[in-house]
């Protein structure tokens, strides 16, 4: 029920999240002509930046590749000093767009999504905020972020500390780490940053992982002039080749099986990877094969658990980083992480040798006795990843039904974008979709969403009504050739968020598409030409067989890439 006592704004599209899903969406619907507002809870634009303020946050995507592809002329002039970007430039980056767009007028910080209900009889969405207001909108498009919720352990005592706990994704300008002794939990992505980043800054640091990772250099560096030169002269190619790429971090991948390769031939690829730096150009641009084949992957395992050999001088130390599992996580690089650990003020538990018993006021007891006094604790512990962000608020689709209750398997959805009974709900960054740098991902997917509401708008203006619903075949069909993917890789043998098993479910639910963008825009194209395969009519075809029909396109058997995909993807 919705207070009669709350201001109502009518929109053409609501669009929730301020990073940059939300800030194209907002620029490509507007550039159409259509009303259209974004609201955000955060005090800033920027997405998972605006919230990701801890020491050493950056991108693993090069500065070349991190922007938006769309404006050309903004990337030949927009500066950036270094090889990657830190959180800061990020944030500044993202600013900087919006105000020259001129999309500030239209972007409503502080202002919190709560509920979500579709009116089935106006055929639009009502949107309640933490401001006391509705928003009335045909289409609700959420970008929301694959990584914004944060995920607190449940570890017994951890709200008896009397020290500072924090977690990274909340963290502020104002703590202070000088002559703390500081605990981490977590080697993610996250913890390595931290760790790499305070262990010079701290009394002492002590690192709690469950799971040793494989992390390789980023190569991090200040750009060269002639080098920035040359990208600036190539800028055009260089991001029209991107949508023909899978991971689209501004290399091609190798078509290389590894067993193809002479063996004393290997470990020069590796080491030339190695010196060259970034995580993923060493999964996948020296071999086509490290995700998948076990002989190769073990063999990129071997070298880097080598290189950690070499690095770290004290043998349990370097025992205790060494990895267990197959080199199949989402890929890591690091400003220097494992020399982080020839500190003497910065140690190691591993928690599958060494539980952690409990938290008490003062520090943490190990299940082998031993207690470790601090001051502070860092949660790098990650978080509720994809449907995180949604199970957050309430949102029901034309039968009442929760986004909750509709994913109480796992969540699932067509394309990473559409769920069935949800109509004109349009995700961005939903579950099951490309596996890739964000902002090419998130432009193929906004460009698509305005190809849609492009056609209803027209089918509207005709008399004709229609709202963009997925069926229930095209979800599950696009589920299973998900599963295909991920199956044929080594990504599911490792626990991991890019998969999770669900209390009840018969098994790890992937929540990415692996097949690549390229692939993912070749499979679009195909739903494009087959009169919008896998949606409701009028709208789409509305036929039952979905995956058969993509197969039949070709776009699903060679994830081709032709120029009508490519306009999917680029606009």
């Amino acid at each position: 029920m919705i207070d009669k006592n709350m201001r109502t704004i009518e929109l053409d599209a609501l669009v929730v999240g301020a990073g940059f899903a939300g800030i194209y969406q907002l620029y490509s619907l507007r550039k159409l002509g259509h009303s259209v507002k974004i609201i955000d809870r955060a005090g800033g634009v920027g997405g998972t930046w605006y919230w990701n303020r801890y020491p050493g946050a950056m991108s693993d995507s090069e500065s070349f590749v991190y922007r938006f592809t769309w404006d050309r002329e903004d990337l030949k002039t927009y500066p950036w000093a270094n090889h990657y970007l830190q959180g800061p430039e990020i944030r500044k980056y993202l600013d900087h767009m919006v105000d020259k767009h001129d999309l500030r007028k239209d972007i409503q910080l502080n202002t919190e999504l709560l509920s979500a209900d579709w009116d089935s009889q106006h055929n639009v969405w009502k949107v309640t905020t933490s401001t006391n207001e509705v928003f009335v909108a045909r289409y609700l498009i959420t970008a929301l972020g694959l990584l914004s919720t944060p995920k607190i352990p449940d570890i017994a005592g951890i709200h008896d500390f009397k020290g500072q706990i924090h977690h990274t994704s909340r963290w502020t300008d104002d703590i202070d780490l000088t002559d703390k002794r500081v605990g981490v939990m977590g080697n993610g992505s996250t913890g390595v940053q931290v760790i790499t980043a305070i262990a010079s800054q701290v009394k002492s640091l002590v690192s709690f992982q469950r799971h040793p990772q494989y992390s390789v250099p980023s190569g991090n560096r200040p750009v060269k002039p002639e080098y920035r030169e040359w990208v600036n002269e190539h800028y055009d190619e260089i991001m029209d080749n991107l949508y023909k790429t899978a991971t689209c971090f501004g290399f091609t991948e190798s078509t290389t099986p590894f067993a193809s390769v002479d063996p004393d031939k290997r470990e020069e690829v590796f080491q030339r990877l190695w010196d060259e730096g970034n995580a993923f150009k060493f999964m996948f641009a020296g071999f086509s094969d490290i995700s998948s084949n076990k002989e190769a992957n073990e063999a990129a395992c071997h070298f880097v658990k080598s290189k950690i050999a070499q690095i770290v001088t004290d043998p349990e130390k370097a025992r205790k980083l060494m990895p267990s599992e197959p080199y199949a996580r989402r890929p890591l690089c690091d400003g220097g992480y494992y020399k982080q650990f020839n500190r003497p003020n910065v140690d190691i538990v591993n928690l599958l040798d060494t539980p952690i018993d409990h938290i008490n006021a003062t520090g943490v007891k190990t299940a082998d006795g031993k207690f470790y006094e601090l001051d502070l604790l860092i949660l790098a512990t990650g978080f509720d990843p994809v449907e995180g962000s949604y199970t957050r608020s309430r949102f029901h689709g034309k039968s009442g039904q929760s986004l909750t209750d509709y994913w109480k398997n796992g969540p699932t959805s067509y394309l990473g974008c559409f769920v069935p009974g949800f109509p004109n709900l349009l995700m961005i960054s939903g579950p099951q979709s490309p596996f890739t740098n964000i902002p090419p991902n998130v432009e193929t997917q906004v460009n698509l969403h305005c190809k849609l509401i492009q056609r209803a708008e027209e089918l509207r203006a005709s008399g004709t009504s229609t709202t963009i619903e997925s069926i229930p075949e095209a979800e599950s069909d696009w589920l299973e050739h998900c599963k295909e993917l991920a199956d044929a890789t080594l990504f599911p043998s490792v626990p991991s968020w890019l998969f999770a098993n669900v209390p009840g479910a018969p098994g790890p639910i992937t929540r990415f598409f692996l097949g690549g963008l390229a692939a993912y825009i070749g499979i679009l194209d195909g739903v494009v030409r087959a009169d919008y395969d896998g949606f409701v009519a009028p709208l789409g075809s509305g036929r039952k067989e979905v995956h058969n029909g993509l197969r039949k396109t070709g776009s699903l058997e060679k994830g081709s890439v032709n120029n009508e995909a490519v306009e999917v993807a680029v606009g």
